[in-house]
């Protein structure tokens, strides 16, 4: 069945913070970037191991980027997009673009997070960018996020609503702080389903969690100031298009934000 765009979309990205246009890409295009993310798969372990979850950004390495761009310029998922949040936004900007992949040897899970938010020191946040996250939030040329799944992708996991909470509640703290890089990231496990045991179990306990769960060809469009993370298994093929959606003075803004984060973070080790 092909895409039909309603007012549900809307809602349930003002509402929940994320929306999913299911089907929306054509199955010849979905053809064409399946090929050239199998390719993506095989650089990405090649330059940082079987583990990789990630190749970004797609125009820096020897792809074939016109299926990217024809996805960039599919008419039916740039209206939704206009219709959900600006006709100013835009997506696929492939200095940016990435594709997320399954990793090749044992489960593992991202922490618990907010964008931007939780990235950095927590000192930084605090004396530089708090205010001005504060109020991204609720903007809607701001914190907007996108994955477009190419095979069947259960990997994201949300919290409805989070997007507009300053606050978070202890048991999200709570929920978050239970994270140990070493044992979900960083080191091979005993075995790989205590491992996926751990990591499901880790990201089911979040309160008001749910699951997202894209079929090939849907793309989620979702607020990235929300509690997120992303858990994966190796036995589950995964490449799944990851990118921000945003506008000119967005993309601008994101450059000037990471100057003046590498700025603040080498003031506070200087003052350390």
């Amino acid at each position: 069945m092909s895409f039909q765009f309603t007012e549900k979309h809307i809602a349930d990205y003002h509402t929940l913070g994320y929306t999913i246009f299911q089907d929306i890409i054509p199955t010849t295009l979905l053809t064409d970037l399946r090929r050239v993310a199998d390719k993506a798969r095989e650089i990405a372990r090649k330059v940082t191991g079987p583990q990789a979850q990630r190749l970004q950004p797609i125009a820096k390495y020897d792809l074939d980027q016109r299926p990217f761009k024809n996805y960039g310029e599919l008419p039916e998922l740039n209206d939704a997009i206009h219709r959900v949040l600006t006709p100013h936004h835009y997506h696929a900007d492939l200095d940016r673009t990435g594709i997320l992949l399954e990793p090749a040897e044992y489960p593992w899970c991202t922490d618990w997070h907010r964008d931007w938010r939780d990235h950095m020191p927590r000192e930084v946040f605090e004396s530089e960018f708090r205010e001005e996250w504060q109020w991204q939030s609720y903007h809607i040329d701001y914190q907007n996020q996108i994955n477009c799944a190419l095979y069947e992708d259960p990997s994201t996991w949300i919290v409805p609503g989070s997007h507009y909470r300053q606050r978070n509640l202890p048991g999200e703290i709570a929920a978050k702080n239970a994270y140990d890089r070493d044992k979900f990231r960083n080191q091979r496990p005993v075995s790989n389903e205590q491992q996926e045991r751990d990591c499901l179990d880790y990201a089911r306990n979040m309160p008001g969690a749910v699951q997202l769960r894209l079929n090939a060809g849907d793309f989620a469009l979702y607020r990235s100031s929300a509690w997120h993370l992303g858990n994966y298994v190796p036995y589950r093929k995964r490449a799944t298009i990851h990118d921000f959606c945003g506008t000119p003075e967005y993309s601008q803004h994101i450059d000037e934000r990471i100057e003046r984060k590498e700025t603040a973070i080498k003031r506070l080790a200087s003052a350390t």
